[in-house]
């Protein structure tokens, strides 16, 4: 056995040399041979006359001015002149009025694809993840040969170090890096979360059953979504997960397959507000305001059928039953049980694990409420920033949890020095971990910047019959999510496109009821951007619930993406049905 998986440890080193070789050959083939196909934007906002009498929208709670609009047909960046372009537009972007219609006023931006070369990059990245289960290369490979394609030769200079340089990778770091590595290494010094896991086991937990149940319990209570729910999540059941025997592919699935899901579901969250921004469609009075679309975004949540879909199947999985979870999620549990052995023999979690074994001074007594306070604290200030202020300030509420840890330890009696020492230790327990975060930040910026979603919806966007509309949408979204690792970056691609267009087919084919078939569109959407996040190995609740679990990341993303295709497979046939008997 050991010999076979040397073998193929070999093989698959020498297959993934071979794929980066000829990869970087088809980057430079690419950087030199490929003209860009250019695409008209628009982008719609809501207007107002302010005060002092400018034409404005807001943005990020500000004021911005808009320019002196031109007829649409005059701008260089309308897809008539787009056509006739000779190298790149002078302009970025430019406000437009419709000539038919000067009242309705857009921002025209134009942008452009490489094809299918303009997938190459993600591509390479996921085909490397699969190949040498080192995420860090994989994603460095797939930087690469984005780089490449658009001529910048200075790695550092052009491409990473500008990434690190934005305020999402700056976020990243100080959430990430400082204050979930230092909350973990300081549970880890107090032995809190050790010591809630046995408060837990002896008053809640029977068994491995009732273990992920607590979990499956937790994801549905944290409806956040996103980063906040994976980390909170994973970072609270995988104590007790570890002792009660869960096999951490199955705790991974449990903690990724209930973030986003529900929060797409139970959605008093920063999702409405965000998406209801790019859903706006000139005309569609059901669409008209704000508040309309935040109504849309609620009444189209009977439609969100792969999320639902997806949640019943991490029940399904906490109370044993195996049959729609897939071989490899099964096989992991049949390990655990045979042999106790937590991960695959092969696995190489991406957290340390000295963050998960006590490492309490001499004499220090840990209790249960050193890790339940901070967690409660860290719930109670995302909840009330998004109640009082319209979107959780993550950063404040993992603070908050931060020094309100440390000072319970002062208090205790431990030492100033011996919580930086577990400080320090949880930051290095996650940079790893943070690295992976940064370079999939810098691969998401590559493939949006070379066209990657864009390609393919000017490939699927095509005329279509009504009733196949939705799945087409939602295979377009999974695969967008899928390559590019983030839902919310879908949504911006993908919505300003899909929303129209599902609009003109339901007027342009007669359908009854158009807005039912756009709730369905839009649900398909949203979902299908869920699915494709949630599988994709260079998404960063994907990583997040690997490293908080203590999975190999490669290893959860094998087990997870069977069961989630099986609920977007149940989903697809859904929405075709509603739209068949509802539209």
């Amino acid at each position: 056995m050991t010999t076979l998986g040397i073998s193929l440890g070999n093989f698959n080193n020498k297959s993934a040399g071979a794929l980066l070789l000829l990869s970087l050959v088809a980057a430079i083939y690419c950087f030199i041979a490929v003209p860009p196909t250019w695409k008209e934007q628009q982008l719609r906002y809501d207007l107002y006359e302010n005060s002092k009498g400018q034409t404005v929208y807001v943005e990020r709670g500000k004021e911005v001015q808009i320019e002196a609009p031109i007829a649409r047909s005059l701008s260089p960046l309308n897809q008539t002149a787009l056509n006739q372009l000779q190298g790149a537009p002078d302009l970025q972007s430019q406000w437009v009025y419709e000539d038919e219609d000067p009242e309705k006023i857009l921002l025209l931006k134009a942008d452009y694809h490489l094809g299918l070369w303009s997938l190459l990059p993600a591509l390479v990245a996921i085909l490397m993840c699969l190949l040498t289960r080192e995420p860090v290369a994989a994603l460095l490979s797939g930087i690469l040969v984005g780089a490449i394609i658009l001529g910048k030769f200075d790695i550092t200079g052009e491409v990473l170090i500008p990434s690190v340089g934005t305020d999402n990778a700056a976020s990243i770091l100080i959430l990430y890096l400082w204050l979930l590595g230092g909350l973990l290494g300081i549970w880890s010094k107090t032995g809190a979360a050790q010591a809630f896991a046995e408060y837990m086991t002896r008053h809640f937990v029977k068994g491995p059953r009732s273990t992920k149940v607590i979990a499956w319990s937790l994801g549905v209570l944290f409806f956040q979504g996103g980063t906040m729910s994976t980390v909170l999540v994973g970072t609270t059941v995988k104590p007790m997960a570890d002792k009660a025997n869960v096999s951490h592919e199955e705790m991974s699935y449990i903690v990724d397959s209930t973030a986003s899901p529900i929060a797409s579901l139970i959605a008093f969250n920063a999702w409405p507000a965000y998406v209801q921004a790019l859903i706006f469609v000139p005309g569609v009075t059901f669409l008209a305001t704000e508040a309309d679309r935040i109504s849309f975004f609620f009444s189209s949540i009977p439609f969100s059928f792969y999320a639902m879909l997806a949640i019943t199947g991490t029940l399904l999985v906490s109370l044993n039953h195996f049959q729609l979870a897939g071989k490899p999620l099964r096989k992991a549990w049949q390990r655990t049980q045979a042999t106790g052995e937590l991960d695959a023999p092969s696995a190489k979690p991406i957290s340390a694990k000295e963050l998960h074994q006590p490492q309490l001074p001499q004499g220090y007594r840990s209790s249960p409420l050193e890790f339940i306070l901070p967690l409660v604290m860290l719930l109670a200030v995302a909840i009330l920033t998004f109640v009082f202020l319209g979107t959780p300030k993550i950063h404040w509420a993992f603070g908050a949890a931060l020094a309100l840890c440390l000072a319970m330890a002062l208090v205790k009696g431990m030492t100033l020095g011996q919580i930086m020492d577990g400080f320090g230790n949880g930051l290095k327990g996650v940079v790893v971990a943070s690295v992976v975060l940064m370079l999939a930040i810098t691969i998401g910026g590559i493939s949006k910047e070379i066209g990657g979603g864009l390609f393919l919806v000017d490939l699927l966007g095509q005329q279509l019959p009504f009733w196949a509309l939705p799945v087409i949408l939602q295979c377009m979204t999974m695969l967008i999510a899928f390559s590019t690792g983030t839902s919310w970056g879908t949504y911006a691609i993908a919505f300003p496109l899909a929303m129209p267009l599902a609009w003109a087919i339901a007027q342009s084919q007669g359908l009854a009821h158009p807005e039912i078939f756009m709730m369905i569109c839009f649900a398909t959407v949203l979902n299908g951007s869920v699915y494709g996040d949630q599988c994709s190995p260079i998404s960063d609740t994907t990583i997040l619930s690997a490293m908080t679990t203590g999975c190999d990341l490669m290893d959860h993303v094998k087990t997870q993406i069977i069961p989630a295709t099986m609920a977007a497979g149940g989903a697809a046939v859904l929405w075709t049905l509603c739209t068949l008997v509802f539209a």
